[in-house]
């Protein structure tokens, strides 16, 4: 049975959903609500759901962070049992959003929900998961929604709109080079890659370390030019120079300048469809 999570901030709205969907789609089991953002990720670490259904407008943490931060959580490649889970936007009329989802990233929900146009979004859900399930033990499988690169530019330019007062994006940083602190232009930067207390930048002609884990990055970085293909790890686009893989069918990105090859985890496989 196909699992859901429902985020709104409106109980009459869950309520209406709910309803909704149980007309459309008897077999899904909704294992849980959440008022917020900070409910769904923690209920969708708890729960584990194949599909979150988020209101894009909470107070506290929007649905647009929520999602960034379940796309960070850990899923079955890093032994969890996991695969992750399908994301499906809530929101009022909003000019600029429908348009953004129009584009088919990713699906979306127009409150009230309609019984039609949700019958739609049902039947992509359903196709998506299907192709993944028939695809989920080859080597170049297709990603979540959220594990691409689409998804995450996406995101960031909801997260624009919703917060215009943000900073802007990172044109440095500021790292620990040896007993120095050094600023290394963010275009200079080949990858990141985390572990739990520090993250490890690396240009062509030095490495520094950083105190900031992956999930902020991606929130304060330009995702056109840095590609995830970790749950640990950032890569600079413009300094892909290819992908392998190794014995145990794992792709393996190699980087301008540099000896290291990169592993990519099978939930972001995807990105280098055919390779």
């Amino acid at each position: 049975m196909t699992r859901a999570l429902l985020a709104d901030d409106e109980r009459l709205m869950r309520e209406q959903l709910r309803a909704r969907l149980t007309e459309v789609w008897p077999d899904l089991d909704i294992v849980a609500e959440a008022k917020n953002g900070i409910e769904a990720v923690e209920l969708t670490r708890e729960h584990r759901p194949d599909i979150v259904f988020l209101d894009i407008r909470m107070p506290g943490m929007t649905g647009v962070d929520a999602a960034r931060q379940i796309a960070q959580l850990p899923t079955h490649d890093e032994a969890e049992g996991w695969p992750g889970c399908e994301i499906v936007f809530i929101t009022a009329y909003d000019q600029y959003a429908v348009e953004a989802f129009e584009q088919g990233v990713v699906d979306y929900v127009l409150k009230p929900a309609e019984r039609e146009r949700l019958v739609l979004t049902v039947e992509r859900i359903k196709k998506r998961m299907a192709q993944r399930e028939a695809q989920q033990d080859k080597p170049d499988a297709a990603p979540l929604p959220a594990h691409t690169p689409d998804m995450q530019a996406l995101l960031q330019k909801l997260a624009s709109q919703l917060n215009p007062n943000a900073p802007p994006k990172l044109k440095w940083i500021q790292a620990t080079v040896g007993q120095q602190i050094q600023m290394i232009p963010v275009e200079d930067v080949l990858f990141f890659i985390s572990d739990e207390k520090y993250t490890r930048v690396q240009t062509a002609t030095l490495e520094a370390l950083i105190r900031k884990p992956i999930k902020e990055l991606i929130e304060e970085l330009d995702m056109d030019l840095f590609w995830q293909i970790h749950r640990s790890t950032l890569v600079n686009t413009k300094a892909i120079s290819g992908v392998s893989r190794d014995l145990r069918g794992r792709q393996l990105v190699a980087v301008k300048g540099h000896p290291e090859k990169l592993e990519v985890s099978r939930s972001f496989t995807g990105l280098f469809k055919g390779m």
